[in-house]
């Protein structure tokens, strides 16, 4: 074999070698933008769906139809939109406000818990200072309900602080922690409870905080 014919053979090989090479880089790039545009897809999809089953609470209108509401004990009291109930009976200090659903998913009530501090931001709240609901509640989309709660135990750690809003009549906020029927999605909302006539309260809401993202602004 003469050295030139080598060398031909030797310059085709390595051409061949670099097309290769340049052919891998080509579809190497086109995957990696192919799964790009899946995962940016895969990832719209994603928000749409949990936006669509996202639910926000708000307090009910005060021309909504007032809510009944009854505990274990048969205490029972009426809730109407935009006051908050709280009320004593036999020791047990009883807490509710009517709410309505202004998202598009179904939202499981989860726990609650009570702050005097209503324009602290809720982001530190260890998620084991809020008190559990005794029973499910649930407020369909576009729907009305309401959230309920009880201190009846005298040791309740909560005990002291609530009697003493209650007798002094204090501003106080409830922290409401709610998710979607997934079980995600999990919001606060803080509903402040402000004295009102001789014994009433008005209950409004006051912000939202995201547990499972970050917020919106």
């Amino acid at each position: 074999m003469s050295t030139a014919y080598a060398r031909e053979m030797a310059d085709w090989v390595t051409i061949s070698a670099l097309a290769t090479a340049g052919g891998t880089t080509v579809l190497a790039i086109a995957t990696f933008a192919s799964t790009r545009s899946a995962n940016r897809s895969a990832r719209i999809a994603e928000r749409a769906m949990l936006a669509g089953i996202r639910p926000v609470l708000l307090t009910a209108r005060p021309e909504d139809p007032p809510e009944k509401i009854t505990w274990t004990d048969r205490h029972v009291t009426k809730a109407t939109g935009g006051r908050g109930m709280f009320e004593t009976e036999d020791n047990v200090f009883y807490l509710s406000a009517a709410l309505r659903n202004v998202g598009t998913g179904l939202a499981v009530l989860h726990g609650w818990r009570v702050t005097r501090d209503v324009v602290a931001e809720c982001h530190g709240a260890d998620l084991s200072e809020y008190r559990r609901l005794t029973r499910d509640l649930y407020i369909a989309p576009g729907d009305n309900g309401f959230w309920q709660g009880a201190v009846r135990e005298i040791d309740d750690p909560d005990r002291e602080e609530i009697r003493d809003l209650f007798v002094h009549r204090e501003r106080f906020a409830v922290d409401l922690l709610y998710g979607d029927q997934e079980g995600g999605q999990r919001t606060v909302t803080r509903f402040g409870f402000t004295p009102w006539d001789d014994d009433g309260w008005l209950c409004m809401t006051a912000r939202h905080w995201f547990i499972d993202r970050d917020d919106p602004r």
